[in-house]
């Protein structure tokens, strides 16, 4: 791309891009970039991650990312390490989608909206959370932008069309307010690899949650990632909503557990066996033979809250909502949760619109039980980094987990009843104590667990 300006004009107008709030989104080189903030010396390695997801227009009564960062010290109390804000970006204009439209069609990939704020607000934001050692990422939409991003009149070309030259919606799908980008057009590819670097440069971000990142080309990840991690002098932490093994040769550090997620909510709706989410853990570290890779579980985010229930509606109630989220967090995994959840919240919260969690709904006991489930992950090396092994019966999910000096065992009751579990003789075997509190507890050859009830020891 040619730009017909002198050399005074061009350091006139790099010095403004840095600048702006809002900076114009053609390709150009890292160089004029200068790096905003230091970098993050507290930036958690990527198997002790604890992830928070922030809807920006229901987390506050304002909606903005000022309403975050007021409530940082309550997040940062959960035992919560990571922060990602779900888009922070314009969205376009709304086909189909309703309300405010989707955070998910992009109008400007260089731009905090005015609806959340300003990139001084961003700025501010991240240097809080660092300073309550919190990382942040940002919810990055590679796919598609909105149709009135400035791309679809500047760069037609960077769009997949149909036979009659007619820009397409994602194939497949019915996501009329977003256009789908072609990942064959190189200067595209080096227009979104620039704008994900502003945010690293700018903003002093720590990482990148991909939307629907395994549409988006193997080949452009392993690029933008090998490139963002040059930015700064620490790690970036990358997740992938997605479920593709390479998105780990990506370099990628974790993947979605789409397929985890769908297997507890079969146990609630369909009875399934607790053994299912053994086959479903399975399932999805099939051909991944890095003990140290994990996938991110849920027991809800932003699309789920929508479309399936609240972990309330779909877990048998509070009880049953921690009792799932016990094992999503201990099983093999990084802990994902989506603002309001750890209070016990049931309503269902939407994204198209702005309508604030109210708080003081919460459950203290609930929130209770977070706590003390994420302070005892953080402190286990055991479920950190540990190998996985099953034990689970119909009723009762069982499991392991385990490194040469640390071992710890899950008993969860995913049912509304009192349930007897024989225990195997290899466990009865070990002295074990109770992960909570310290104390000796020595298991018998059958215990009972109440409705819902859950039971975590440690060796």
């Amino acid at each position: 791309m040619k730009l017909y300006i002198n050399c005074i004009a061009f350091l006139l107008f790099t010095t403004a891009l840095v600048s702006c709030n809002s900076a114009d989104s053609k390709p150009l080189s890292d160089s004029v970039y200068q790096q905003y903030g230091s970098p993050f010396d507290k930036m958690p390695a990527k198997e002790d991650a604890v992830i928070y997801q922030v809807n920006i227009r229901a987390f506050s009564p304002s909606g903005t990312i000022k309403g975050v960062q007021d409530r940082l010290a309550d997040i940062q109390q959960l035992g919560v390490n990571v922060i990602y804000l779900m888009p922070i970006t314009p969205n376009g204009i709304v086909r189909s989608a309703g309300g405010l439209g989707s955070p998910y069609s992009v109008k400007d990939y260089k731009s905090v909206s005015t609806e959340y704020g300003s990139l001084e607000d961003l700025r501010v934001l991240v240097a809080e959370a660092h300073k309550m050692n919190i990382a942040v990422l940002l919810d990055w939409v590679a796919n598609h932008t909105s149709w009135d991003n400035e791309w679809i009149t500047a760069h037609p070309e960077w769009y997949q069309q149909d036979a009659n030259g007619n820009i397409i919606i994602p194939p497949g799908t019915n996501y009329n307010d977003v256009a789908q980008l072609d990942y064959t057009n190189t200067e595209m590819r080096k227009a979104m690899i620039d704008a994900m670097s502003y945010w690293v440069y700018t903003a002093n971000i720590d990482g990148f949650r991909c939307d629907y990142a395994d549409f988006v080309p193997q080949n452009f990840w392993t690029e933008a990632i090998a490139k963002l991690r040059t930015i700064k002098n620490q790690k970036l932490l990358m997740l992938a909503e997605g479920t593709k093994v390479n998105q780990f040769e990506a370099g990628f550090d974790y993947t979605f557990g789409f397929g985890f997620f769908g297997a507890m909510k079969k146990i609630f709706s369909d009875s399934m066996p607790a053994t299912s989410l053994q086959d479903a853990n399975a399932a999805e570290y099939a051909n991944n033979y890095k003990n140290s890779q994990r996938i991110v579980r849920y027991t809800t985010n932003h699309d789920v809250a929508i479309s399936d229930g609240s972990p309330i509606e779909l877990f048998g109630g509070k009880k049953g909502s921690v009792a799932t989220f016990l094992i999503a967090a201990y099983m093999k995994s990084i802990p994902m949760i989506y603002n309001g959840q750890e209070i016990g919240y049931a309503s269902r919260i939407p994204f198209f619109t702005h309508t604030p969690i109210d708080w003081t709904k919460g459950d203290a006991d609930v929130l209770a039980e977070y706590k003390k489930i994420i302070a005892f992950r953080n402190s286990s090396n055991a479920i950190k980094k540990g190998t996985y092994k099953g034990y689970s019966s119909d009723a009762v999910c069982a499991f392991t987990m385990e490194t040469e000096t640390d071992q710890v065992l899950v008993f969860s009751n995913l049912t509304n009843k009192t349930v007897n579990y024989i225990v195997p003789a290899s466990l009865i075997a070990i002295n074990w104590k109770d992960a909570f509190n310290g104390t000796a507890s020595p298991l018998t050859k059958e215990i009972s667990l109440a409705p819902y009830q859950y039971l975590v020891f440690k060796n």
